[in-house]
């Protein structure tokens, strides 16, 4: 049974997720603040967090920062109001791997949740090692010269699917569909900043990159 942390302060919103997700066979258990969020998440495994944005103490922008910085990989779906485009590129950017505008659907919902357990599952498929880099599959690490390279759950699954499908040329569209899923609302710009950010980590020279190739007109490749 998968576990969930549904993070909202709204009773009715909490009650009605709680509900959902557990008739959907879903173990849930409900926070309402931000302190609360950070320190669930950091202190107990869950399998999914389900994160509000505008929440008392410490917004859910903060909490998925924490997180992140602490280590925790749990997959993050955002849920809120706001439905900038900066605010979206800046839940990603801090390490959450989906985003959901309200008023959403309950079908959808399931959906993204299922979708995101589903993608986040390890792979059992080993380690890819090119040039001092390793890609550890069943620890959902990657390792640079001997030592852990933080990415974001997000960063993972781009290098996944880069190392999945190497000497390929990718299009934008397609990476937003292996990375983030077919039914997310992001812009080919979020997929450039994306990969600026995982250059940074794993190339030694990041402006003029050996591993993840820009492909002129079309997309990227990787070269390892």
């Amino acid at each position: 049974m998968s576990r969930i942390l549904v993070v909202e302060d709204e009773p009715a919103i909490a009650l009605a997720l709680e509900d959902d997700l557990r008739l959907e066979g879903y173990d849930v258990e409900v926070v309402s603040d931000g302190d609360a969020a950070s320190r669930a998440a950091r202190e107990r495994a869950y399998d999914l967090i389900l994160l509000d944005v505008m929440l008392p103490r410490k917004d859910g922008f903060d909490v998925c920062r924490e997180v992140r910085r602490a280590g925790v990989r749990t997959p993050i779906l955002m849920l809120t109001a706001k439905a900038q485009e900066a605010e979206k590129v800046m839940g990603l950017d801090l390490g959450a791997d989906d985003y959901l505008t309200k008023p959403y659907g309950r079908h959808e919902l399931r959906a993204r949740v299922r979708a995101l357990l589903r993608r986040t599952m390890p792979d059992p498929g080993g380690i890819y090692q090119f040039g001092d880099v390793e890609v550890d599959f069943g620890r959902a690490e990657v390792r640079r010269g001997g030592e852990r390279v933080e990415l974001t759950p997000l960063e993972f699954r781009l290098m996944a699917a880069f190392v999945g499908s190497r000497g390929r040329v990718f299009t934008r569209q397609q990476m937003l569909d292996a990375a983030w899923g077919q039914d997310m609302a992001i812009t080919e710009r979020v997929v450039d900043n994306q990969i600026l950010n995982l250059r940074r980590k794993i190339e030694l020279d990041p402006a003029h990159p050996r591993y993840i190739a820009s492909v002129r007109g079309i997309g990227y490749r990787f070269d390892g």
